[in-house]
């Protein structure tokens, strides 16, 4: 499922109208973005949790050339699973 057919179901789930609902949806991934670089967590109880992990800095190897390279320190974006989303999943 791409942006636009994730639009399309959240209008048709919720009644909304296509420009609504992707308004609703570009306002949840600029909440969620937002809070993540702020340092803060996102938390939805039943859903999941979005939260920012750090990456040590470590050194590589270029596959192509056998070099070793320095991979540097990273934030990445994480997301955890909830316990109920993961029963729905599988059943």
């Amino acid at each position: 499922m791409n942006k636009a057919e994730l639009i399309a179901a959240i209008a048709d789930k919720a009644g909304l109208n296509k420009k609504d609902a992707e308004k609703a949806t570009n306002a949840f991934v600029d909440v969620v973005t937002e809070a993540l670089q702020s340092g803060d967590k996102v938390q939805l109880v039943g859903f999941g949790g979005f939260e920012v992990k750090k990456r040590a800095a470590r050194m590589g190897r270029n596959p192509k050339t056998k070099e070793q390279i320095s991979i540097p320190a990273s934030s990445v974006p994480v997301f955890k699973a909830g316990k109920a989303f993961k029963d729905a999943i599988n059943k």
